[in-house]
């Protein structure tokens, strides 16, 4: 056991109790309640955070509406936005052991896979919206305006920062998230008030701390903690919320979108999966099943695109499963501070509850576990799961799990393949496993989902936009595509 050391900055974060950012100030919430934050992997409490009214999430608004309207923010030029950005990423860069340590202890991943992976991300994430912020533009339009047949114009469109933004966060990849959101919001002019998972606040105050060293003016990102029933709901419905971004539940989705319909607030929605991975019969089958078990057991399972449906040509189903079978019964489960772990716990008690429930429908409808199917303690432990013999109606092929849990399916063929791989609600990633590119070609435009991967799943850059089709959600992140969801267009006419 190799148990990493925690930096003297992360145990004092953690102790002093972080406060959230409204304006220059750093707050209790109004009526002094806070929340407790726990350890995934003890259950033990690590700290609380406050627990934010109505009251503080109006004057977070209030604040980024002030720094929107009135503030030096609102006349900065491109390039000053470029350089801030890149300031930013330079110190979650310096403070990468920290924020990885601090998203381990919140959230029960590995702090070196965070550091490596979801912390990398952010900041490469940011470095590319840098650069779009001097490369938001306009166009000319040569007009005709039949009804002034005698005139003459000139004419052009205007991209514009759309204002205020509402960011709501899961708690699955806490970090990487909300730098998904801040983003292109400060690449483009928005100001921000980020609301975190309930379970997962650390790392967004901590980059609260980063954005204020970074130099960004008052009231430009702001972070209320508390819950979703409280906190969330009062940045949904706040009229001066000029867009809302949430990554989440397709539940909670659902009614935020229709919410902000109410106040007509622009809106992009990151919502659940149930991505299916595709295994073909001439793909390399060793390299499948390394990729498919990494596809779900990734992150304990708890990734919006996770492959947790699994399609494998009917003459190989039983080798490739007895292959993840075998990846998954070797797997070391604990703590993410221990280097030699493979797979850390479930976010909470409650999570780890609603898959084991799911563990336990499958075994009473008849299907068979071929190997997990346990959990323990302490800690919010579930071993990874592979079930078979699973008809594709079932619950646990139709719905998010949101955990280690693998279904798999064989099928005949590749319009077989097409169908089950497309009977779902969902439709926010697809890997097809496949050395032959006529076939893949052939599936990848009738595949419905925001993206497809080929011999590889949930591999991610910040110029690819991500999202999904059907109950997936709305909108994009990352690419060029999130500029265009954090800007307005203005067309001018003016008659000469």
């Amino acid at each position: 056991m190799a148990i990493a050391t925690l930096l003297p900055a992360t145990t004092a974060f953690i102790q002093r109790a972080p406060r959230m950012l409204i304006g220059a100030e750093w707050v209790e919430a109004a009526d002094g309640q806070t929340m407790p934050l726990h350890n995934p992997a003890t259950g033990e409490q690590l700290c609380v955070v406050p627990r934010a009214t109505v009251d503080d999430v109006d004057r977070a608004v209030l604040a980024a509406r002030q720094a929107f309207d009135d503030s030096p923010w609102s006349r900065t030029r491109p390039r000053e936005r470029q350089n801030l950005l890149w300031k930013l990423a330079d110190l979650i860069q310096r403070d990468a052991e920290l924020l990885a340590q601090l998203e381990c202890l919140n959230n029960g991943k590995s702090a070196a896979v965070a550091q490596a992976m979801d912390v990398q991300l952010a900041i490469d994430f940011l470095r590319y919206m840098a650069g779009w912020a001097t490369k938001i533009e306009g166009s000319s339009v040569e007009v005709s305006v039949p009804l002034m047949p005698d005139q003459q114009f000139h004419s052009f469109i205007r991209r514009e920062a759309v204002g205020v933004v509402g960011a709501i966060v899961a708690w699955n990849f806490p970090l990487l998230l909300a730098c998904w959101k801040l983003g292109p919001a400060l690449a483009t002019g928005c100001t921000v008030v980020l609301k975190p998972a309930d379970e997962t606040p650390l790392t967004a105050l901590k980059l609260a701390e980063l954005v204020q060293e970074a130099g960004y003016p008052d009231g430009v990102f702001n972070v209320v903690t508390g819950t979703g029933i409280t906190a969330g709901a009062a940045l949904t419905h706040n009229p001066r919320v000029d867009k809302l971004t949430f990554t989440g539940s397709t539940a909670v989705g659902k009614e935020i979108g229709k919410i902000a319909m109410d106040n007509m607030t622009r809106v992009t929605l990151e919502l659940g999966g149930k991505s299916p991975t595709i295994v073909m019969a001439d793909a390399d089958l060793g390299s499948a099943a390394a990729g498919a078990a990494s596809a779900i057991f990734f992150n304990q399972g708890q990734v919006c695109c996770a492959g947790s449906r699994l399609y494998v040509q009917r003459k190989h189903f039983d080798n490739v499963v007895a292959d993840i079978a075998g990846i998954a019964n070797a797997m070391k489960l604990g703590s993410g501070l221990d280097t030699s772990v493979d797979m850390g716990p479930l976010i909470s008690a409650r999570q780890q509850e609603r898959v084991w429930r799911y563990i336990e429908m499958g075994r009473d409808s008849g299907a068979t576990l071929a190997c997990g199917g346990e959990r323990f303690g302490p800690g919010y432990f579930v071993k990874p799961t592979v079930i078979v013999d699973v008809d594709q109606q079932h619950s646990l092929v139709q719905e998010e799990i949101f955990g280690p849990v693998l279904v798999a399916i064989p099928f005949d063929d590749e319009a077989d393949a097409l169908r089950l791989a497309n009977d779902s609600p969902y439709g926010l990633g697809a890997s097809i496993w496949s050395n032959d590119l006529a076939a893949v070609h052939r599936m990848i435009p009738r595949i419905k989902s925001g993206s497809v991967w080929v011999n590889c799943h949930s591999a991610l850059d910040p110029a690819l936009p991500f999202g999904g089709y059907k109950m997936s959600g709305v909108g994009r992140e990352m690419g060029y595509a999130a500029i265009e969801h954090y800007t307005e267009l203005k067309s001018v006419l003016i008659k000469l």
